[in-house]
């Protein structure tokens, strides 16, 4: 008895909360064993056959969308700011549309692994080589933000040192990834999403018990603070909580997100046809934004929480308000579910998408051509470790960086996502045919958009984050629409114009 005190003194956590922990952790391998067995080459590996049902494909696009970011990163929003973040939602609802009936197509037409394939058949290989390039370094350091993130705020819970934690996701990642492939990753990914539905609710609901007045009382504090802002009408393009400015981003930043990067795509990919794959995008519109609103009610009846009991003590930082919360108020059984939302959302990691991308559109034709599926399968397996231990360090990285992380997120993504983009929307909306001119408008923007987000940053542009995917996008759609006429003065030979109809 003198034992256990003592170590729930020191963890403040319950056998109770360990099992939770323990049964869902294990319940990730129990999953990838079974879905995972008999793999014997790469397209079911990184497809799965294209056999998902579609309410697996939405659920797992979900908690890929939503990660640790998203539970442990949007609830300071509430705490510190208001809602004003749901206003990126239009524009991502509006964006997935978009990717349904344009981007979903085109790479059902081509039949593609990845959607680099698609830059590949409709401009040339050099296309598909630099999106790929450009994919894992958007992919490689917003993972790593979202790691870090994650851990943080498991850290604080369980009482481990960052790196321990750190360590602790990319083990268990790379051993139920490496073996059961984008099988594994689907299943687990639906099962998360669950448990952030389940840990959502019952977190609002112990704090609407707990709040004088309830729903009222909240309701009431949280307006008087200015917490309940939805909508800002400004017109300062610095601020990305503008309207006009938040849809703006939402838009193009959700069709970099979902529509040009290989890990939320490859789940799309997985459906038999494309109706199916157009089916679930739409249905993840209806299946994130509570998510999204639920966390961002937790960060405000938080505030309220705090704001009624001023002798409890906050966190010195910030982002680390849910975990803070967690450990020293909630009770038994509730902090368990918790910790077990923030280390599944973890460990649903792009270490599929990154292997996939790696093995089809860099190893298979650069490297080694002509191998049996024997030895893709096995490079397949050991380069999801090998990005396990990158995402690892890159993770580290972030620990000794300061912001708020969902900012830092989107900001290290914007500078080479609009990039991204831009060469898809010049493949799939014009008929220009050119190939190593893309590289060049790619890199070149990509360069634009770092050089603004420095000088923004720094206070020298009078311009917010939030813009930088847009002018990487345009910037690369428009490079690549003039160059496309001086092609051959590149001396790469384009691929036949094979425009896709959407």
């Amino acid at each position: 008895m003198n034992e256990t005190a003592s170590f729930l003194r020191i963890t403040g956590l319950s056998p109770l909360d360990y099992g939770l922990l323990a049964v869902s952790v294990m319940a990730l391998f129990v999953i990838a064993y079974f879905k995972g067995r008999g793999e014997t080459d790469t397209q079911d590996y990184f497809l799965g056959r294209r056999k998902t049902p579609v309410w697996v494909g939405t659920l797992s696009f979900v908690a890929t969308e939503i990660s640790a970011m998203t539970i442990v990163g949007v609830p300071p929003i509430g705490f510190s700011e208001n809602w004003q973040y749901l206003q990126f939602f239009i524009g991502s609802a509006s964006a997935r549309i978009l990717i349904a009936f344009f981007f979903i197509p085109a790479f059902y037409k081509f039949n593609c692994t990845t959607i680099y394939e698609f830059l590949k058949h409709r401009f040339g290989a050099e296309t598909q080589y630099a999106g790929s390039a450009f994919f894992f370094v958007t992919r490689l350091f917003a993972s790593g933000v979202r790691l870090y993130a994650a851990s943080l705020a498991v850290s604080v819970i369980m009482g481990w040192q960052l790196g321990y934690t750190i360590a602790f996701f990319t083990v268990i990642s790379v051993i139920f990834i490496g073996f059961g492939g984008i099988k594994a990753v689907l299943w687990t990914g639906a099962f998360e999403a669950v448990t952030f539905y389940l840990a959502g609710a019952a977190v609002v609901c112990y704090l609407l018990v707990h709040i004088d007045g309830g729903l009222a009382g909240a309701w009431q504090v949280a307006s008087e603070a200015g917490k309940l802002s939805v909508f800002n009408m400004g017109w300062n393009m610095k601020d990305p909580n503008v309207l006009w400015v938040a849809i703006l981003n939402g838009v193009f930043g959700s069709m970099a997100a979902f529509g040009t990067d290989q890990e939320l795509m490859q789940r799309l990919l997985t459906l038999e046809t494309r109706r199916e794959s157009q089916k679930t995008i739409i249905s993840t519109i209806f299946a994130s934004f509570p998510i999204t609103a639920g966390y961002l009610a937790i960060g405000t009846l938080l505030f309220v929480f705090y704001k009624q009991n001023p002798a409890l003590p906050l966190p010195a930082n910030a982002d680390t308000i849910l975990s803070h919360f967690t450990i020293n108020v909630l009770p038994a059984g509730l902090k368990g579910l918790v910790l077990t939302a923030v280390v599944l959302a973890s460990i649903d990691s792009p270490l599929s998408s990154l292997s996939s991308s790696f093995v089809t559109d860099i190893y298979r034709p650069l490297i080694r051509q002509g191998a049996d599926e024997k030895h893709y399968l096995l490079v397949s397996r050991l380069s999801v470790a090998a990005f396990g231990l990158l995402l690892a360090f890159i993770a580290w990285l972030c620990a000794s960086g300061s912001g708020r992380m969902l900012w830092l997120a989107f900001k290290i993504n914007g500078v080479t996502a609009g990039s991204l983009l831009g060469v898809f929307l010049l493949g799939l909306m014009t008929k220009r045919v050119l190939n190593r001119g893309n590289v060049l408008a790619m890199f070149s923007s990509a360069v634009l958009a770092g050089v603004t987000l420095y000088l923004s940053e720094k206070g020298y542009a009078a311009i917010g984050w939030s813009w930088i995917v847009v002018i990487g996008t345009l910037s690369t759609f428009a490079l690549g629409w003039l160059l496309a006429p001086f092609e051959s003065k590149f001396g790469a030979k384009p691929a036949q114009n094979k425009t896709p109809s959407a």
